[in-house]
């Protein structure tokens, strides 16, 4: 009885808290609408909005990897630069359009993921999950510089060419371009794909049971081994499109370019719930909501806007540490 009491009265604490980080955002909000006034407020979120549909793109990655194998693939972010400069040379060398620079973009990073996964992880998979780790971390550096070589792709800053002309949109006030609605609308159809392959189809069956209990889903003649590399694929084919969104919407690239984005999309997916594919991209939309606003609104914004994304990655390991949609995990062997 009187661990149920207490169980009672720290669910009242958490949700107390709640309330006033709730009330805390509404008030923040208001304050905003009324500083510059509520055209600039909703051209922030609208701003906010295209940066997280593509920081979904990268963090689906992170959550795939994490709920199957329990590692967190530091490389990612390098294979959503990967992409971005594959379709870079795509649009520059070969004239190639938007839709065919994205699947080229899709296809390079997916080859690559294999590669990394095969070569790098998967020797380690019975490992102690320190050594993965550090290997993830291995293997982002060294796409980082090995790719900033003169002869690979180089370390200046480049120059994106949209494969478009851009179109401008007002409404209300509010600007809204035709990139905003491609990043949305091509996000949009990867995670209804990404949901279709999941939860209606054997592979997907496949993936979910292999996630929830590996040595089970071997003895139900699943291979274990190569659903591993399949989540590995796709979330490179997610990272690789993620970048050519990234490249048209902010169009300059370079080899770190992948760094921030990824390590914020991995907040993202941890904010969201890590392991749910809801909770990434809803972890998503709000950093990227926290980051244009914060750029917007506050003093130094631009400098300060990676200080509250990993702001926001404390509080949430102090208030839920499974994230909005994730729940207790209990680790198997």
């Amino acid at each position: 009885m009187k661990g149920s009491a207490t169980k009672y009265a720290l669910r009242a604490v958490a949700w107390a808290v709640y309330a006033a980080l709730a009330a805390f955002i509404v008030w923040g909000i208001i304050g905003l609408v009324r500083m510059n006034g509520p055209v600039y407020f909703f051209q922030a979120v609208v701003d906010g909005l295209k940066l997280g549909f593509v920081y979904a793109l990268i963090a689906l990655g992170y959550t795939m990897v994490y709920g199957i194998v329990r590692l967190i693939n530091f490389a990612h972010g390098d294979v959503f630069m990967v992409g971005a400069f594959a379709s870079f040379y795509a649009i520059t060398q070969y004239g190639w359009g938007f839709v065919p620079a994205i699947l080229f973009a899709m296809v390079v990073s997916t080859l690559l993921n294999v590669v990394i996964e095969r070569v790098a992880y998967k020797p380690l998979r019975n490992a102690p999950r320190i050594a993965a780790l550090i290997t993830a971390i291995g293997v982002s550096f060294f796409l980082e510089y090995f790719t900033a070589l003169k002869f690979v792709f180089g370390a200046d800053y480049i120059t994106y060419k949209r494969p478009f002309e851009v179109v401008v949109w007002n409404i209300a006030g509010v600007t809204i371009t035709n990139i905003t609605a491609i990043i949305i609308g091509v996000t949009i159809i990867l995670l209804l794909v990404l949901q279709y392959i999941v939860n209606k189809t054997k592979i997907g069956k496949a993936m979910r049971a292999s996630s929830l209990d590996k040595p089970a889903a071997r003895l139900m003649g699943i291979n274990v081994d190569s659903i591993i590399s399949l989540t590995f694929a796709l979330g490179a084919a997610l990272a690789g499109a993620g970048g050519v969104l990234y490249a048209i919407a902010f169009p300059q690239i370079w080899t770190f370019m992948g760094l921030m984005p990824g390590l914020k999309a991995f907040i993202a997916a941890v904010l969201g719930g890590i392991g749910s594919i809801p909770g990434a991209f809803v972890g998503s939309l709000l950093m990227g909501e926290v980051e244009v606003l914060v750029v917007s609104f506050m003093p130094m914004g631009s400098r300060l806007k990676d200080l509250f994304a990993f702001l926001v990655l404390i509080l949430v390991f102090l208030i839920k540490p499974t994230g909005i949609y994730g729940e207790p995990q209990v680790e198997k062997v």
